[in-house]
């Protein structure tokens, strides 16, 4: 089963999808129920002959009096203007720039401006922004296809009018960096009809000469219309077909043209791109004062591993020297000298003391206080002796005697002393038991003085109970 939104689910996700599609837009159309309340916030509406799109220019976005185009970057020369905010009515066509929002307590969208202009510098931008993607589906501002600006070059063709105030901002800072290189200036309008033409021309001619390492386009600051030479798609093709590399440096920081976005590095303005053509002197004087500095350690470190090397081959030249040779032989004779006679010294106090040992344990052993302590020691032992035999005599007696009684107290004939008597078959078996006999038999019974024949008669068995 599908999804069921609850209204404010849906509109969320309409505003969602339709905020990340259009993040930015441009629009064109005529205004319509224009209004201005005390907020200061614009609303209107821009349309067409088929669609309505509702719009909201807040109080924040909206300029006073403008100095400059806010598109283009053209300072206005007849001094300030009053913003379109100000001047804009019903029936106005103009072009807007902003964000598409969704406004969920209508459940519409509607356009928030951010930028607005009239139609007729619109139709410039218009034109630019489709040349722009023209050119961006032939690959002209592929990053990877843009070459890097040789290291301080010493030949630079410079395309540009001749007496205009970029050429002499880009040759006053060529003078004060780098060490010096070869400039020639190609002469060319930079400004009106035939202008994209003689710069294209001016293209083709630094390419024929070969002569350049690098080619600069430079033009100042203006409007669109000023600028609007170097958005010509015919010199945007010398550029990206050129052999050399291009910098571009056109208009101020604000400006943007065709042939800076196609051009290999674009500059911000004209003295910016001899900014990036060569180093500052300084940092040149700088780097040499540290490669200086670098030789002179590097030369330190070899003169001190020269040193220390000749100073090894030195102390081994003098090891090998045959003075040294004898100076250390005798030195190792002095040396054993002292060893042996340490060592015959320690020798005959070992023997000296092994010598008062033995004498003296000779003298413990076969001295008079020896005899005396040896006949002590004889009698003592014979007093041991002694005793320990009485000891064992005794001992032997006394188990002889245990034994005897102890054999006396097994005699079978002792019993029959006090009137018990031995019962015998002719075989010599003794009887133990009723079941031993049979009726008629003759036994033999041993009492103390003799023994008695006898035949069984009766048998009779003891009861247990």
């Amino acid at each position: 089963m599908s999804q069921i939104f609850t209204v404010r689910e849906l509109t969320d996700a309409l505003k969602k999808t339709l905020e990340g599609a259009f993040p930015f837009v441009w629009v064109r159309g005529q205004v319509s129920n224009l209004s201005r309340p005390a907020s200061g916030h614009m609303y209107f509406s821009l349309k067409d002959a088929d669609a309505v799109l509702n719009c909201v220019w807040f109080k924040g976005n909206q300029r006073g009096d403008e100095h400059f185009d806010p598109l283009t970057g053209e300072v206005f020369e007849d001094g300030p203007r009053p913003s379109l905010a100000r001047t804009m009515q019903n029936g106005t066509e103009i072009m807007c720039a902003g964000r598409l929002n969704v406004y969920p307590p209508r459940g519409s969208y509607q356009l928030v401006v951010e930028l607005a202009q009239d139609v007729g510098l619109g139709k410039l931008f218009m034109e630019f922004e489709a040349l722009k993607q023209k050119l961006t589906a032939k690959g002209f501002f592929e990053s990877m296809r843009k070459r890097p600006l040789p290291y301080h070059p010493q030949k630079v063709a410079v395309i540009t009018a001749p007496s205009g105030a970029a050429i002499q901002d880009f040759l006053r800072i060529a003078d004060a960096r780098g060490w010096g290189a070869q400039i020639r200036i190609y002469p060319a309008l930079v400004q009106g009809d035939i202008a994209a033409g003689q710069l294209a021309a001016q293209m083709d001619r630094v390419n024929a000469d070969g002569w350049a390492d690098v080619i600069v386009l430079i033009r100042g600051g203006g409007s669109i219309e000023d600028l609007w030479a170097f958005n010509d798609e015919a010199l945007a093709e010398k550029i990206f077909g050129s052999a050399i590399p291009v910098i571009a440096g056109v208009g101020h920081e604000v400006d943007t043209t065709i042939a800076d976005m196609t051009a290999d590095v674009r500059a911000a303005t004209p003295s910016h791109a001899a900014q990036l053509l060569w180093p500052e002197r300084a940092m040149l004087v700088q780097a040499l004062d540290e490669l200086e500095m670098r030789l002179a350690r590097r030369i330190e470190r070899q003169l001190g591993a020269k040193e220390h090397s000749l100073s090894t081959l030195e102390r081994g030249l003098g090891w090998l020297s045959p003075v040294q040779k004898l100076g250390r032989l005798d030195e190792q004779f002095v040396t054993l000298s002292e060893r042996l006679e340490r060592a015959l010294a320690l020798k005959l106090e070992t023997v000296e003391r092994t010598v008062a040992y033995s004498e003296e344990r000779i003298k413990r052993a076969f001295g008079e206080d020896a005899v005396t302590y040896q006949l002590q020691k004889i009698h003592t032992l014979e007093s041991r002796l002694k005793w320990a035999g009485d000891s064992l005599f005794t001992m032997a007696e006394r188990k002889l005697d245990r034994a005897a009684i102890l054999l006396e107290s097994l005699n079978p004939e002792k019993p029959l002393e006090r009137g018990y008597s031995l019962v015998q078959k002719k075989d010599g078996t003794f009887v133990r038991s009723v079941d031993d006999v049979a009726k008629g038999e003759h036994l033999h019974v041993m009492v103390a003085d003799g023994s008695v024949g006898v035949q069984v008669e009766t048998m009779k068995k003891r009861s247990d109970g």
